[in-house]
């Protein structure tokens, strides 16, 4: 592994204000030689170590495991890397450094991971499997007829509540079991935005239920 090249615009003023283990860190990432090489080399062993733990806690909805699961876990820690170093000089301490590293590691992780998803040519955004839900959320067999009765309200509600992105975004999560990372990439989108999409889609639901009688109104603030 190659040793980066030395940030520009790293002072001595700006490592002042660091906490001390992220003002090292940034001395020996940017100090050349024999030093910075070291540093490099402990640097990738802590994003590797970030995420492979991330992609093994990921990969149950993958389906991924073994060798494969390892190699998203390099090219990630890798990646990472490769923005760190590039943008050390911008490091201003309003973390520790071994936080900021790992806000790296882990959206490459994320990206890693959801075009890893699509890469397999049976997944369909589109198709919907509301039979899948009475075993996902527990029902109890012997109280068929009641959530039967429920899940037809609540599918009448996804139709005729929800915007076409919320319906999209439930059908994706809830109904077909598109991992968040994946639909991310699908979408062009962000965590947060789907997060905000998919709280107002709930909140719609939840008040559609309410009204006909399926659950009770004191639930009807909650997420």
């Amino acid at each position: 592994m190659g040793t980066p090249h030395r940030a520009v615009g790293g002072t001595s003023a700006a490592r002042a204000s660091l906490d001390a283990e992220s003002g090292e860190w940034v001395r020996v990432l940017t100090c050349g030689g024999a030093e910075q090489e070291a540093a490099v080399g402990r640097l990738h062993g802590l994003l590797l170590r970030i995420a492979r733990n991330e992609v093994r806690r990921r990969g149950v909805q993958l389906r991924v495991t073994g060798p494969e699961l390892d190699d998203l876990a390099y090219q990630a820690a890798a990646d990472a890397l490769l923005a760190i170093t590039a943008k050390i000089g911008g490091f201003r301490g309003e973390s520790r450094f071994t936080t900021w590293a790992y806000k790296f590691v882990v959206l490459e992780v994320s990206a890693k991971v959801g075009r890893h998803f699509w890469r397999n040519p049976c997944v369909r955004l589109e198709g919907e499997d509301w039979e899948r839900l009475p075993d996902r959320f527990g029902f109890d067999p012997a109280r068929e007829s009641e959530w039967r009765d429920m899940l037809a309200a609540l599918r009448r509600a996804v139709e005729e509540e929800l915007t076409e992105r919320q319906r999209r975004i439930f059908v994706a999560l809830v109904l077909i079991g598109i991992p968040l990372d994946a639909l991310v990439i699908e979408l062009g989108s962000n965590r947060n935005a789907i997060y905000k999409t998919m709280f107002e889609a709930r909140r719609k639901l939840r008040a559609a239920l309410v009204a006909n009688g399926y659950l009770d109104n004191d639930l009807s603030g909650h997420s």
